[in-house]
């Protein structure tokens, strides 16, 4: 996972510069395969080397650093990150893989996806975090709307929605009728799919917690386990079906995506 965020960073870097990867290779001295196997997260290069292809691209320090840290662990499959008292801002791992993925399956006990959400609903998330800087409040709100872009970027997204979590007045009742609209017109797109797993559901597959599972074309695909200040990378191929075969029970749980857009009707009115 770290090589294709790695791979799609120094790709932008390379892109940035307006050279193809043999006008750089060329100028570091290299075979233009070996520029390829870095932008594919092959590896194939010490960092020292890395290091200087970056320098040659004058990649911003911020950005150089970030790369450097991500080849150390290129060959590391699945990781725990640690984000200090809160998750950051704009969770760069998590924001990368969404933009990348062809198919995005979630399912999210306790609120809606950070996708799904209207600017009010997501400041009265992060508002009730109390870990949440205050004064980041307002650059939290806009990292969030941004994450919204990807559902009109093609992406198949399909998500799976506790009717417990539409019932609760996030924000008050002004404020979740107008998420109530705005997921009713997101479940309106061919790319979106919402499907709400009743209240009378029982037991149910989707007990033990929330995932974001992302399936790509070139890549393996990827778990996103969240909590409060940390995440969880999965992409042990066994361990990513298990996820997938939540999935699939809970197609046999949810409504079906008719059935669920005439509920989100329902409570609006």
């Amino acid at each position: 996972m770290r090589g294709r965020e790695f791979g799609e960073g120094l790709r932008a870097a390379i892109t940035a510069t307006g050279m193809t990867s043999r006008a750089v290779a060329e100028l570091v001295g290299w075979q233009e395969a070996k520029v390829s196997d870095f932008v594919n997260g092959k590896g194939g290069a010490t960092e020292m080397e890395l290091a200087l292809l970056l320098g040659v691209l004058r990649t911003p320090p911020q950005e150089r650093d970030h790369l450097l840290s991500l080849y150390s662990g290129t060959g590391v499959r699945g990781w725990w990150q640690e984000h200090g008292t809160c998750a950051p801002i704009s969770p760069r791992t998590l924001v990368e893989h969404e933009r990348l993925a062809d198919k995005l399956v979630s399912w999210q006990t306790m609120l809606l996806h950070g996708t799904l959400q209207t600017p009010d609903y997501g400041r009265a998330v992060i508002t009730a975090c109390v870990n949440a800087p205050a004064d980041e409040l307002e650059e939290r709100v806009e990292a969030r709307a941004q994450r919204r872009e990807v559902l009109g970027s093609g992406m198949k997204a399909v998500f799976f929605v506790p009717e417990a979590v539409l019932l609760n007045q996030v924000g008050g009742a002004e404020v979740m009728r107008e998420q109530l609209a705005h997921l009713d017109r997101l479940a309106g797109r061919p790319s979106v799919v919402v499907r709400v797993v009743p209240l009378g559901a029982g037991a149910h597959a989707g007990m033990a917690g929330s995932f974001d599972l992302m399936t790509f074309d070139r890549y393996e695909d990827v778990v996103f386990l969240e909590a409060e200040n940390s995440s969880l990378v999965i992409e042990a191929p066994e361990a990513v079906r298990a996820y997938a075969r939540i999935a699939k029970a809970l197609e046999n749980t949810a409504l079906d995506a008719e059935q669920s857009r005439e509920l989100i009707k329902k409570l609006l009115t």
